[in-house]
């Protein structure tokens, strides 16, 4: 499966503006999934969950880490069903239950690709989430009116590999402008 031209945002980060009101969101860059009449689903990809390791989820999973020397992050996707994992990752990795968001960047949400994760099988570049974000329909283009966000291009480098207090900056980067120009107040003319 394959995004499409009718797909809105679909495979764009979201910038949270300096202003967030929502503290779940502040500072955070989400990538967006999905987004279509029926709204929109997302993961955070710059919030790291420090209490958990990927030895703590494997000892909760049926899943047994040859190498855990090796520094495995667990993110948090978003404040709904924060037990629900998902692993955004390059497009190298596909399997069945995959689904393809564009040419780079994909998601999976079974077992199996947690197991080849701790096997170093896995995906070339991945990201591992507990939870997400969504919106209903027409929510997120509210909030984007609302100067909430701001959409970016994503890259693999961004995504998977930018440090994660370093991703918000370096999306607002990557798209040209200067937040100190931005009005935080909306208005229509």
């Amino acid at each position: 499966m394959m995004k499409t031209d009718n797909d809105y945002l679909t495979g764009k980060c979201l910038v949270a503006m300096p202003k967030m009101d929502d503290e779940r969101f502040a500072d955070t860059v989400i990538y967006i999934c999905s987004h279509n009449p029926d709204g929109a689903m997302g993961f955070i990809v710059n919030k790291t969950i420090k209490e958990l390791s990927f030895a703590d989820l494997a000892n909760q999973l049926p899943v047994t880490p040859v190498n855990l020397s090796s520094t495995i992050e667990i993110h948090q996707g978003g404040p709904l069903e924060k037990i629900r994992g998902f692993v955004l990752h390059t497009t190298d990795y596909i399997k069945p239950d995959t689904i393809i968001i564009d040419q780079q960047i994909a998601v999976s949400s079974s077992i199996d690709i947690l197991n080849d994760i701790a096997y170093g099988k896995g995906p070339e570049q991945n990201l591992i989430a507990l939870g997400y974000a969504s919106w209903r329909p027409y929510q997120l283009e509210q909030e984007i009116i609302n100067n909430c966000w701001l959409v970016a291009d994503p890259t693999p480098e961004l995504v998977f590999k930018t440090k994660d207090e370093e991703k918000w900056q370096k999306a607002v980067d990557s798209i040209g402008i200067d937040l100190n120009n931005l009005s935080m107040i909306c208005g229509r003319a």
